[in-house]
């Protein structure tokens, strides 16, 4: 498989708080590669340097073979794109604008967009969904049309991979599901990588490839999910009582937090 970004020996600090411990881990092209692990555990700080944002303290971070600190801004853009975790909320922009605004990295020297850039920024808002809302502003939409425009907004930059910071969050279950799986239509159609993070261990099983958890900055394990979401694995990590057993849908694991009131002698250690 063609590894479209490495990590290698990444450390990351806030001040004198460490962040990142000399993480390392590959992601494969076009591959669905999702994040999980308790609050704190680096997260957001990893989709900031995977994306230029910010720069390591020690270790390298590669994009499709090259140093990440060789691309320039619009070279970068050209090759991901990053939706974060927060949308601005005050944004008073009509919802097409905001996606053509992904064609930046793609316009001349005066900014002028084509009609290819329209036509690319209409079949973006028709596969986020959002079509619907191109010419409503920015500001009278919920937080989950607005998560979904920026997404779109993503997907007109045409990139390679898409980075993505709990995509979900902001969405009720219904949502979450039209998203994850217009993500995974996006990898098997648009052939595009996506990298992102979840809280939701179980939504992050159904749809990922691989799975990388964190705790503390440091990696506890990375491979498929079958392989991560183990009892022991999560409980060392979370620090709570879980059960963990094969999900009716398929071949995967799903895990279901036990309650204070439930926890009994004869569930401590079990994992079926």
């Amino acid at each position: 498989m063609t590894r479209v970004i490495e990590v290698k020996g990444v450390c990351a600090s806030y001040g004198d708080q460490p962040v990142l411990d000399a993480l390392c881990f590959a992601v494969d092209k076009g591959e669905c590669f999702i994040v999980i692990g308790p609050n704190g555990s680096g997260k957001t700080t990893l989709m900031k340097l995977a994306t230029g944002i910010h720069r390591p303290d020690a270790g390298e971070i590669f994009i499709g073979g090259n140093p990440i600190r060789s691309y320039g801004r619009k070279a970068l853009a050209r090759k991901m794109a990053f939706v974060p975790q927060q949308v601005p909320l005050d944004f008073p922009f009509r919802v097409r604008d905001v996606v053509l605004f992904g064609r930046s990295p793609h316009l001349g020297t005066f900014g002028l967009e084509s009609v290819h850039d329209r036509t690319l920024a209409d079949q973006a808002m028709e596969f986020m969904e959002v079509g619907h809302l191109a010419e409503r502003r920015m500001d009278q939409l919920s937080g989950g049309e607005r998560q979904r425009v920026f997404i779109a907004r993503a997907i007109c930059q045409e990139p390679e991979i898409m980075i993505l910071d709990e995509p979900t969050a902001a969405l009720d279950i219904a949502h979450q599901l039209r998203v994850m799986d217009l993500m995974e239509k996006m990898k098997t159609e648009k052939g595009i990588t996506v990298v992102m993070v979840s809280h939701d261990v179980n939504l992050a099983a159904m749809y990922a490839d691989t799975l990388l958890l964190l705790h503390r900055g440091r990696k506890v394990h990375c491979g498929p999910p079958g392989e991560v979401l183990t009892y022991k694995t999560l409980e060392e990590t979370y620090g709570c009582q879980l059960l963990v057993d094969q999900s009716p849908l398929g071949p995967m694991p799903r895990v279901t937090p036990v309650p204070g009131r439930y926890i009994r002698e004869d569930l401590k250690g079990l994992d079926r």
